[in-house]
């Protein structure tokens, strides 16, 4: 039997149905976060004083999207607290990818090197790895020692040990002789500076005879004859120092180190606004100004997927909570 108008306006399903097809024809109306973001100013927060590194890579990023998009990009320079202080301003921040994070590896050592006021791995999107940084043994060309087999058995012939220096306590320089004291037994002490500047003066000077230093900052250094390079901490030699091996090739297999620079949104920030802020910081690291520019830095340029810098970042909260717990360096939580 057919039905007529009224029946058929008065049929459950097809009220249901219409609904339906209302709400979804609404959704498809509805532009996503990302076609309608930035709305306002970009912050780019380095937890890091002017002038670094870190500072001079988020001045590119902030640059490029002042550039490419209608809204304006500054850097935030929050430092303190050993890089707390401005990680947790964006933790804090509303999860719409206009308070973003601009950081290193503290990040991930200080997840375990003492208590925070956020989760580094609940509390943040990773967007993408923005540049790999190597380190490398370096010591003053006083020591009478050419290779990493005599560092080790010299460190040990030591009363007190070795002095060691770097540019502070749970820095990549720190946690990098903690490994390879732990992986070689060699028997080093620490001596903390308050910045690398103070730590190549110290080194430079004979005061100290060791670092395992980031190479933008020691490789001109090693180049005058002032220092010498033992090894690199890579997993694969240096290319600007070919013939220099790295200390896994030298019997301790696992022993790797890269700083590196990422950048983070709040947890919670919309996946296509993740997507673009990735392309677009993927696209700029893609130049070969930038890379150029970058590389000058001593770095690497990477430019991963959130996948892969979400990967990379796990891995790495875990491996140097490894290494704060076996050389006892967290303080209580």
């Amino acid at each position: 039997m057919r039905l007529g108008n009224d029946a058929c306006c008065k049929s459950p399903w097809l009220v249901r149905a219409g609904v339906l097809i209302l709400a979804f024809a609404c959704l498809a109306a509805q532009p996503s976060s990302a076609q309608t973001y930035p709305s306002r100013q970009i912050e780019l927060v380095v937890p890091f004083v002017a002038g670094g590194t870190t500072d001079t890579v988020a001045r590119l990023i902030a640059q490029r999207l002042s550039d490419r998009w209608s809204q304006p990009a500054i850097v935030n320079n929050r430092p303190g607290g050993g890089s707390t202080i401005g990680t947790n301003l964006v933790a804090r921040a509303m999860p719409d990818g206009h308070t973003l994070l601009v950081t290193t590896i503290a990040f991930a050592i200080n997840a375990s090197l003492q208590k925070q006021p956020y989760d580094a791995i609940t509390d943040f999107a990773a967007i993408t790895e923005i540049a790999s940084i190597p380190l490398m043994l370096v010591v003053h060309s006083s020591l009478p020692v050419k290779n990493v087999k005599e560092f080790i058995a010299y460190s040990k012939a030591q009363p007190s040990g070795l002095d060691y220096a770097t540019s502070g306590p749970g820095t990549s320089t720190h946690v990098a002789a903690e490994m390879f004291k732990s992986m070689t037994g060699a028997n080093l002490v620490h001596l903390p500076f308050k910045g690398n500047a103070e730590v190549l003066n110290a080194l430079l000077g004979g005061h100290v005879k060791a670092h395992f230093g980031l190479i933008a900052s020691t490789l001109q250094h090693v180049r005058s004859g002032a220092l010498r390079v033992l090894a690199a901490t890579t997993t694969k030699r240096l290319a600007a120092l070919p013939d220099v091996p790295t200390i896994a090739e030298l019997g301790y297999p696992g022993y790797e180190i890269s700083s590196w620079q990422g950048i983070f949104a709040p947890a919670g920030t919309p996946k296509d606004i993740v997507g673009k802020l990735n392309a677009e910081v993927v696209q700029m690291l893609a130049l070969p100004e930038v890379r150029q520019r970058i590389s000058r830095e001593g770095a690497d340029p990477v430019g991963s997927t959130p996948a892969e810098f979400t990967e990379r970042f796990r891995d790495e909260v875990a491996k140097w909570g490894k290494v704060v717990k076996d050389s006892g360096l967290a303080t209580a939580k």
